[in-house]
């Protein structure tokens, strides 16, 4: 039989084939349980009916009663009328303005019937108005049963088919009076609905639509909001279960003397405390038996590769092959130059897997992986191409993870006979709501301190007027022995856009810096070329890197001291801080100046603000993550992840979202097999959530 809300959409009345067509096109709502499922995004109450007298040009949407006295019509052209409507409820009178549409409004509103008007009160010509307002005939409404107004998002397309809010509203009135009581099925145990105080399932479904009060709104929101998020992590903890259960890990029981030769030996500097945890978290895992999966986290800079290699090493120990994948053949070469230069003469085969590796040379490569001769294979996503085969890969490192897909971090899992351990790196700080949702079945570690004498980045805002003393600021440090990151947002000028164009940049401060050398790098460039011009600036050859946000991951420059951003106001904020991540590597003190037009929006000036207050990678991740949504955030996008959750926001319901984890973590706890009988009414609804609107498959 068919569940009432699984009913196409077409046969609601007042629907039927033409707006079916486009509900279907615009919003993809195509059943009865979409419709349901379209929440409004705002609520105005509508229980107040002011007087015309109280009226005022700042107050928001208001209600007035009264009756049309007379209409009037001014010309606006040719073509073209504006209607007046005097209108008036005994204390005041007011205008009602119409630019369009007349022949709808003399055929719908008469003169002495009395009218709920409904709209936002302006002031023209000193008298008050309502251009084109919501109107009701009083008879036609229970005025004791108005409460709040829901208010529906649409589409310009459906508007210019006249369907507005209201008309998603009507639709969503007539499904309420299509469904009987008791026919929505709970989906949370009822102890658990009694236990967290939450409303039932039903009565949050009608209230979400049609509340009485603000308190409806709220009490509504959480049980759906809620919901949403349980299953969410429901689903993420029962892989995670399954996951562990079904998968054994190599058993690195010993550390070994490659190990303790480097730690004693090798290292160039002390641990930090931070760096020492993740070390023996990760120890745990390997010697566990189940397979590792764990995110190690931490700002540029923290030692996050020092970390990956000593856990390398203790594969090798154990007599397996590792392998480190990054997203850029620039970034694979510097983990290589890292790796050895750490290992000195360790005996210990680090070799390098890329595009650009050809011939003689990678056949070489692939021959001595199968034959166990390479411990390390520092590479691009050319590690996961079939043609490359270990002849036992005990360890992964995947380096920025969030540039590769999930297929392609899958993948690494078939080159061993069973899946390796891996170990997932990122510079960009994920805020924890977000990575217990994404990340949810991965273990989380944060290096969350700098080495010792690393002085904070200093950074400033300067406005493009400024340039005298931004360049003399720039050669200043320059002959004090340093080098310059200047970041253009361009390469080439757009005509839409008034962004400064790397081209013209370049040549202009090859002109301002005569007595300097420059280099120049963007992504259009062939690899060698690129590589070519890096290799400049790393090796001190030249003085200044103008560059767009290639550089912003993959570069190291300890003598770099200043990174300028022009056009600031332009970048997300976890870029900027990424791209200020390129200084401060050295023990001199570092600046980062942020350029924009004088000219900011509220949002923007947070953003910079922000950027001058802190170097705390998560604070600026929680910030970014609260101004511009999950959806937009790097990271979540090229991974594949499609969050389009109805209702919950994890930036703004982060304490739902622990709620939710909790109470789904006590259910796998319980009952880690998926099995019991008492909680069948979960996994029932799991079945029916993987053909939804989440993308289940790409979480994690």
């Amino acid at each position: 039989m068919l569940n009432l809300l699984d009913q196409d959409i077409m046969y609601l009345p007042g629907v039927g084939p033409k707006k079916k067509e486009i509900l279907n096109k615009e919003l993809n709502i195509q059943t009865w349980g979409d419709l349901l499922e379209y929440y409004p995004y705002k609520y105005v109450d509508r229980t107040k009916i002011y007087r015309i007298i109280e009226l005022s040009g700042e107050m928001p949407f208001v209600q007035v009663k009264g009756k049309i006295l007379s209409f009037e019509e001014f010309a606006m052209g040719a073509r073209s009328k504006r209607v007046v409507a005097h209108f008036s409820d005994g204390f005041g009178v007011v205008d009602l303005v119409w630019f369009r549409g007349a022949k709808y409004v003399y055929n719908n509103y008469k003169i002495g019937e009395e009218y709920i008007v409904f709209g936002k009160p302006t002031v023209f010509q000193g008298r008050y108005q309502f251009a084109h307002p919501e109107i009701d005939r009083v008879a036609d409404l229970k005025l004791d049963e108005m409460g709040m107004q829901p208010y529906y998002s649409t589409t310009e397309t459906m508007k210019k088919r006249g369907m507005m809010s209201r008309s998603v509203e009507r639709l969503t009135k007539t499904l309420a009076t299509k469904i009987p009581a008791g026919s929505i099925q709970e989906t949370l145990l009822p102890s658990m609905v009694s236990r967290l105080n939450l409303m039932s399932r039903e009565d949050a479904y009608r209230k979400i639509h049609y509340p009485q009060t603000l308190d409806d709104v709220q009490r509504a929101q959480v049980r759906l909001k809620f919901e949403e998020l349980f299953y969410v992590q429901l689903n993420i903890l029962r892989y995670a279960s399954e996951h562990r259960r079904k998968y054994k890990g190599y058993i690195f029981g010993k550390i070994g003397p490659i190990f303790n030769n480097f730690f004693a030996e090798k290292l160039p500097f002390d641990l930090t405390q931070a760096q020492k945890r993740v070390i023996h978290e990760i120890r745990d895992d390997m010697r566990s038996g189940h397979q590792m999966n764990r995110l190690l986290q931490g700002d540029v800079g923290s030692g996050k590769t020092l970390v990956a290699l000593m856990s390398m090493l203790i594969a090798i120990d154990n007599g397996f092959q590792t392998c480190i994948m990054a997203p850029t053949e620039i970034l694979a070469e510097q983990h290589l130059d890292t790796i050895r230069a750490f290992l000195q003469d360790l005996p210990v085969r680090v070799e390098l897997l890329t595009g650009i590796v050809k011939g003689k040379k990678r056949k070489k490569i692939l021959e001595n992986l199968v034959e166990g001769k390479i411990d390390i294979l520092v590479g691009t996503h050319a590690i996961i191409e079939d043609t490359v085969q270990f002849k036992q890969l005990g360890m992964a490192v995947v380096d920025e993870q969030h540039r590769f897909g999930v297929a392609q971090r899958a993948k690494l899992w078939g080159k061993s006979e069973r899946p390796p351990h891996i170990l997932v790196m990122t510079a960009t700080p994920i805020p924890r709501t977000l990575a217990m949702t994404i990340y949810g079945d991965l273990d989380v570690s944060v290096i969350d301190e700098l080495p010792p004498g690393r002085k904070p980045v200093m950074t400033i805002h300067k406005f493009d007027n400024q340039t005298v003393s931004l360049y003399n600021g720039i050669r200043q440090q320059v002959h004090e022995g340093r080098q310059v990151y200047i970041v253009f947002p361009l390469i080439e000028e757009s005509e839409k856009s008034d962004l400064k164009n790397l081209e013209d940049g370049y040549k202009k401060l090859c002109e301002v810096f005569p007595e300097f050398r420059l280099s120049k790098v963007h992504g259009r460039m062939k690899p060698k070329e690129k590589e070519a011009e890096m290799q400049k600036f790393v090796s001190g050859e030249t003085q200044i890197l103008v560059a767009t946000t290639v550089i912003e991951v993959g570069v190291n420059v300890p003598n770099a001291s200043v990174m300028v951003i022009l056009d600031a106001q332009r970048f997300g904020l976890s870029q900027l801080h990424q791209l200020r991540g390129r200084v401060g590597r050295g023990a001199d003190q570092s600046y980062c100046l942020l350029v924009t037009s004088y000219e900011l929006g509220a949002e923007t000036r947070k953003r910079i603000d922000i950027m001058c207050q802190t170097n705390d990678g998560f604070r600026i991740a929680e910030a970014d993550l609260k101004l511009r949504g999950p959806g937009d955030l790097e990271g979540t996008q090229q991974s594949g992840i499609a969050f389009d959750l109805k209702i919950a926001d994890i930036a703004r319901d982060s304490q739902i979202v622990q709620l939710a984890r909790n109470e789904a973590q006590k259910i796998i706890d319980d009952d880690p097999r998926c099995e019991k009988a008492q909680y069948s009414i979960f996994w029932n609804r799991l079945k029916e959530l993987r053909n939804t609107h989440i993308n289940w498959s790409a979480i994690s």
